[in-house]
């Protein structure tokens, strides 16, 4: 395998991304738009996909102005793989020939309880197996399609310079680790461990030409959780060591380390951001 160690080794340019070009799902709004940010920020150019928020586009905009790179936003459905896959390409056509980062950022929650319901007494209190569809093509499938149409770009640049290393990066959950309650989640949790193993494979598999890493956030203040009642909420913080939520800004560092050259020597791994709930 070709050396790959990054040249430039102060800790101020081993976070930069000046040149790079990101793909961000997910991007529109919470985790997604604060990576975009935190990217743009450190010089990288930034496309952001959304699926039905339209005021990614405004966002964007605004990402151009105040860090002066080239960002767009980008309606795509990550469920589609073909979608997913000419997106790209058209992308990386569009931002100069190349790709250096993708984070496969979008996800859906479950909102509907236990597989079977909540009445014993009725097996028609099952949740629609369409709840099941929509979190598994989303949660899983949409990372899988992001990081085959990702992967083919990382690939092709190595042969071309074979010091460069692309990187991926998915968000999975700390419920890939843990069971959550008080809430009766299996189908996300599911979800979330397949990503993170998934990555794990895939920094194996790619290992010459590209790194592939997760987050996994906790309960972190987005508009996915807004229809958690506030007293469900209040058994979370009892459960966190911190007693709270996160804040969207609190991720940035991580996702920061697993894109840059600080990072490096990262591949395989999985970075849980949680306020502590993994740790008892």
């Amino acid at each position: 395998m070709a050396e790959s160690t990054p040249s430039r080794t102060s800790v101020k340019d081993l976070f930069d991304l000046s040149g790079r070009f990101a793909i961000i799902t997910g991007a529109g709004q919470g985790i997604g738009l604060d990576i975009a940010h935190a990217y743009a920020e450190q010089g990288a150019n930034v496309a952001i996909w959304y699926n039905s928020n339209s005021e990614a586009i405004q966002r964007a905009e605004e990402i151009c102005a105040k860090y002066g790179v080239k960002c767009k936003a980008y309606k795509v459905g990550v469920t589609e793989e073909d979608e997913v896959r000419k997106a790209v390409d058209s992308q990386v056509e569009e931002f100069g020939g190349h790709l250096d980062i993708l984070v496969a950022n979008a996800g859906v929650a479950w909102t509907v309880g236990p597989i079977l319901g909540n009445d014993p007494s009725n097996p028609d209190s099952r949740p629609d197996i369409s709840n099941y569809e929509n979190v598994t093509k989303t949660n899983i499938d949409g990372v899988f399609y992001c990081a085959r149409a990702a992967g083919v770009h990382f690939r092709r640049q190595q042969l071309e310079k074979p010091t460069f290393r692309g990187t991926f990066i998915a968000t999975a959950s700390m419920s890939g680790h843990i069971v959550n309650l008080p809430q009766m989640q299996s189908v996300y949790n599911m979800s979330k461990a397949a990503v993170v193993h998934l990555c794990k494979s895939l920094a194996v598999e790619w290992a010459e030409f590209a790194r592939v890493n997760t987050v996994s956030p906790g309960y972190i203040i987005t508009e996915i959780g807004n229809f958690v009642p506030l007293e469900q909420k209040k058994q979370w913080h009892e459960k966190t060591p911190m007693k709270r939520e996160g804040y969207t800004h609190e991720l940035k560092g991580a996702y920061l380390l697993l894109a840059s050259d600080a990072g490096s020597y990262m591949t395989g791994s999985d970075i849980i951001v949680d306020g502590g709930y993994c740790a008892p």
